[in-house]
């Protein structure tokens, strides 16, 4: 995506020293646009778990680059342990995102089975990492590519009078948190769909929900379409309920974290609610997400996909600019405690369709299969 006129990727190998992995550290957004180097898997572990990156793409591209800065540094004397060492390090920092698992796995089979000498192994480490993000980028846009349709349909259907209601000429949006280009490594999964028909002229806008506790719907969702120029309403968490009572949200979009190939989703908390009111109130509901974020080993969600607990701390504090600063305040009195769930998991009856780089599917078993029947 572009960020004031120039084109960026989320995670990228620095051009003059390949040993470097650059990432947009996502902490200082929106307020401000840094790029951290990232030289070693120690760090690249401490950028995942305390979420200068984030989101279920971008989470798996750049523990593939973690493999291979794990590789460049690897023990010569126990090449292939110190990679197990170092895949389990990462594995540990985000335990709902299936896709830093999917990543890991990859780069270690990959190197296992590369022929050739140590510097032939990291060769290999690094053009698996540099596969995988550019996998995730193109299945992104071809998510984009499926998932337009829905919103071209809704515009036709609502610039009709039809008896119920004045015509309108804009398609509103809802998504929760940010399942956009700064959560995978290009065009995003949910917002993949938004930028497509943006750009071939509908008219859509888009409900941002904050997204406590760390709000980044309002910080990173917000900034992004601003920066490609969609118009966007940054709302408080629990308005969704009350915009679709009266009509106003004629689409959900959300993304994944981690999606059973039954179609349970793992998705950042408070998208349950959201899939609630949905339901109640007849608006579809749909959850955009490449076959990375698919587990194909979990049938029932809500009973085995790991839920991540996070510190308190986040619930406590908030961050915002003060005075040209970034500064963090204490919401709460200073000491009651908090619970910090990160995710939570919407059944799949909840859920209209799911929309993959390979088309769009029920929510069912017979759906995700039908579009996957490699993975029967």
């Amino acid at each position: 995506m572009r960020v004031n006129d120039r084109h960026y990727r989320t995670i990228w190998v620095d051009a003059a020293t390949p040993q470097v992995i650059n990432v947009i550290d996502q902490r200082h957004l929106p307020h401000e646009f840094v790029i951290e180097a990232l030289t070693t898997v120690d760090e690249v572990a401490v950028a995942i778990r305390d979420m200068h990156i984030r989101g279920a793409g971008l989470i798996g591209a750049t523990a593939g680059y973690g493999m291979y800065l794990a590789a460049l540094h690897a023990d010569s004397g126990q090449f292939i342990e110190s990679l197990r060492a170092a895949g389990k390090k990462l594995k540990a920092t985000r335990p709902t995102a299936v896709n830093l698992a999917w990543a890991v796995e990859r780069q270690l089979q990959a190197i296992a089975v590369a022929e050739g000498n140590i510097p032939a192994k990291i060769k290999v480490a690094r053009e698996t990492a540099e596969a995988i993000a550019n996998e995730d980028a193109d299945f992104c846009q071809r998510i984009g590519e499926h998932g337009v349709g829905l919103i071209e349909k809704i515009s036709k259907d609502i610039s009709q009078d039809t008896g119920q209601g004045a015509a309108r000429d804009t398609v509103n949006i809802l998504t929760h948190c940010n399942a956009g280009w700064l959560a995978f490594v290009d065009y995003g999964s949910a917002t993949a769909p938004i930028y497509a028909a943006h750009d071939r002229g509908v008219k859509v806008h888009v409900w941002v929900d904050e997204t406590r506790p760390r709000n980044q719907g309002a910080r990173l969702t917000a900034w992004e379409l601003g920066q490609h120029g969609v118009p966007h309403t940054v709302i408080a968490d629990n308005i969704g309920g009350h915009l679709m009572q009266h009509g106003l949200v004629d689409l959900v979009i959300v993304g994944s974290d981690r999606t059973t190939y039954t179609g349970d989703v793992a998705n950042k908390v408070g998208t349950y609610l959201k899939a609630l009111a949905a339901h109640d109130n007849g608006v579809p509901f749909y959850v955009a997400l490449p076959s990375s974020t698919f587990d194909w080993t979990m049938r029932d969600g809500l009973k085995e996909i790991p839920i991540e607990q996070r510190d308190g701390g986040e619930v406590r504090y908030i961050q915002g600019l003060h005075e040209g600063d970034l500064k963090k305040v204490l919401l709460t009195p200073e000491k009651s405690p908090a619970v910090n769930y990160g995710f939570d998991v919407t059944p799949a009856r909840l859920v209209t369709g799911l929309i993959t780089e390979r088309g769009i599917c029920d929510a069912s078993e017979a759906g995700v299969l039908g579009l996957y029947p490699e993975k029967s």
